[in-house]
């Protein structure tokens, strides 16, 4: 099986991957961490990183090149990104699991993950990369990133901590069949 985990920055997903990866016994595969490395290595920040890939589309696509090479060939995985329900478009067995939450609350939880102080700086570069990764996204794929409708399950992290979220996951993972 194939389970795939979107979101916004901020909204859970990476916690919830974790979770689940280690409830499961499975690989997470996380492209936001892959693009984070890239960004770090080239010493810049994500808005930054986000404004070269929207000059160089070989950035994001060679991400989800990959992304998508993995939801196609690999079992019992998860696949976290921005764009893994899309890139697994076609695969059999696949669970494609949508986290959201409100932008003022995901603009906290990235405040409190990267430590900075400022609430508006980190708002300001949140609004920045969402329009950025938009943008790409339609230019490249034609993808809505606001349109949730290839979704299984869409869960609003808002509503529950990381752990009741687990534990609904968990049911819907279980009812399909398992890893």
């Amino acid at each position: 099986m194939l389970l795939t985990v979107s979101g916004l920055p901020g909204s859970g997903t990476s916690t919830i991957s974790r979770l689940l990866s280690e409830h499961y016994g499975v690989e997470v595969i996380s492209s936001g961490e892959i693009f984070r490395k890239l960004a770090r290595e080239r010493g810049l920040s994500l808005s930054e990183f986000g404004a070269m890939a929207e000059a160089d589309p070989a950035i994001d696509l060679d991400i989800d090149k990959h992304q998508k090479e993995i939801a196609h060939s690999y079992d019992n995985i998860i696949l976290e990104s921005r764009l893994a329900g899309h890139m697994a478009e076609g695969v059999p067995d696949v669970i494609k699991v949508c986290i959201k939450a409100p932008r003022l609350l995901r603009v906290k939880r990235i405040q409190k993950r990267e430590r900075v102080t400022s609430f508006d700086e980190v708002l300001e570069k949140t609004v920045e990369r969402e329009k950025s990764e938009n943008l790409r996204y339609k230019k490249y794929y034609g993808i809505d990133i606001e349109d949730l409708s290839i979704y299984d399950i869409i869960i609003d992290s808002s509503k529950w901590n990381p752990y009741q979220t687990l534990n609904i996951l968990k049911v819907a993972i279980d009812s399909f069949g398992g890893f």
